[in-house]
């Protein structure tokens, strides 16, 4: 069974002292029956007590404060975990009758938020028309979908970021892992199969994965009468053994790791860094360094909420 050491560090700098600083966190392993976390410790600077609590989804998320006067904020994550593989569905319900599930939980409570799409250009409409086959079942359609997303969006960095709209990510066929499962979140609605956005690892075998080396994204589709089934489209895959979630919800706004505000001036740098150790050799070299993420903001004169700086920085470092 994997095993996997995740370090994950988020350094605030501020280039003058700040106060009041309220942060909410969703760093926490999702427990289920393919993962047991073996332990899981949260270091935080001036050591500032954690009220946990769980959200509407399901999430841990920790919520805390430093009132005082600081010039740097650390946050560290280390959790250990043991995963087990899917099991991929079965499948061998007829597609009449899964589609009618579908159906017949449109406005179930526990699914309603995840058929909401967004409002999407006619083109995509149209393409999504010519991609979706009701005459197959939901799983093969939302395989293709994932597939389709793979084939013709170019993965690039710095082309978007985190309030870049779905259509304009559909006018770019460009993005990181973030507009990738923006893409397939609403391709899925559209085709009447629920989906919600994942936030998590990427704990790879080899070399050249996309989303080693920072939180990853992908999405969920709920399969009649199997359950949710993850697939990534940043890399082409039925999410298994390899992928750890630590948050799950409507989109990337449910389920940001770390975001707060603070009082004081808005020049500050962060830094982040995730870094994964496994007990599973790798078929390629290892990567000679830590894969480090910086973001500088430079704006000392006027007082600002950081969370908006926040929002960026997130879909900046998707694209690490």
């Amino acid at each position: 069974m994997p095993y996997y050491k995740i370090t994950h560090l988020t350094r605030y700098t501020y280039a003058t002292a700040v106060i009041d600083c309220t942060n909410q966190i969703m760093l926490y392993p999702v427990i289920d029956e393919r993962l047991e976390v073996k332990n899981h410790s949260l270091n935080i600077s001036y050591k500032p007590d954690i009220e946990v609590f769980v959200d509407y989804f399901g999430n841990r998320v920790g919520v805390f404060s430093v009132v005082k006067p600081h010039t740097e904020l650390l946050i560290e994550s280390t959790a250990e975990v043991i995963t087990q593989p899917v099991l991929v569905p079965m499948d061998e319900e007829p597609a009449e009758e899964q589609w009618k599930h579908l159906q017949d939980i449109k406005y179930n409570a526990a699914f309603i938020d995840f058929f909401t799409g967004e409002t999407v250009p006619d083109d995509m409409q149209n393409s999504l028309r010519g991609i979706t086959n009701y005459g197959e079942k939901p799983l093969k359609n939302a395989l293709v979908l994932s597939e389709y997303v793979y084939d013709n969006f170019t993965y690039k960095k710095g082309v978007t970021n985190i309030e870049t709209p779905l259509d304009e990510i559909w006018g770019m066929k460009a993005g990181v892992c973030q507009d990738f499962a923006h893409m397939l979140l609403n391709m899925l609605r559209m085709a009447g199969i629920p989906a919600r956005y994942i936030s998590g690892y990427v704990c790879p075998k080899d070399t050249g994965v996309r989303g080693e080396g920072a939180t990853h994204a992908w999405v969920e589709a709920y399969i009649p009468f199997y359950g949710w089934l993850g697939l990534d489209p940043t890399n082409n895959c039925i999410v298994t053994d390899g992928h750890v979630r630590i948050a799950v919800g409507r989109n990337f706004n449910d389920c940001t790791p770390v975001k707060g505000t603070y009082k004081g001036l808005g020049e500050h740098t962060l830094e982040v860094t995730v870094n994964i150790e496994s007990n599973q050799p790798r078929k390629t070299a290892e990567p000679s360094a830590l894969p480090t993420f910086n973001y500088v903001v430079k704006n000392s004169e006027v007082p600002v909420n950081s969370y908006r700086h926040y929002l960026d920085i997130q879909q900046q470092q998707q694209q690490q």
